[in-house]
């Protein structure tokens, strides 16, 4: 963990490992960076509900159990850096398919965020660096 006067970094034991060197936040004044947060569980490579073919591409997913996730890991980084859920104010989703996956990610969403409304930008991305169908990236800020 870096840490001086105005900024410092945290990573959470419970989140998953990040897939490149960054880590799962970065804290600035009062205001808590997420860097990019997918479904994955600590300590495992494979994505919950994804099934891949032998080439490592995507043939099914549950969609609505990683947004689960995701929602999950994102409460672990929050908590580990000092947030609560309830902090959030700026969430920044990246799904693969719009057409299919919005629905059911704006149904789970407006359940887990009906008493914390930040703001949110929804975009549709070719894909993601992993084979996940969902990636949150989200700002706190700490009180």
């Amino acid at each position: 963990m870096a840490s001086d006067a105005t900024s410092s970094a945290h990573n959470s034991s419970r989140a998953p490992e990040p897939v490149g060197l960054y880590p799962h936040a970065r804290r600035a004044g009062n205001l808590l960076f997420l860097s990019g947060v997918g479904p994955r569980q600590r300590g495992e490579k494979q994505v919950p509900g994804v099934e891949l073919d032998t080439a490592g591409r995507i043939v099914a997913y549950d969609f609505e159990r990683q947004c689960h996730a995701v929602f999950q890991n994102v409460r672990y980084i929050l908590e580990e850096a000092g947030a609560r859920w309830e902090d959030l104010v700026d969430v920044t989703v990246y799904l693969t398919n719009m057409r299919n996956d919005f629905p059911t990610y704006n149904r789970l969403y407006a359940q887990y965020f009906q008493s914390n409304q930040p703001c949110r930008t929804t975009v549709e991305v070719n894909c993601l660096p992993t084979p996940i169908a969902i990636e949150l990236k989200c700002i706190a800020v700490i009180s």
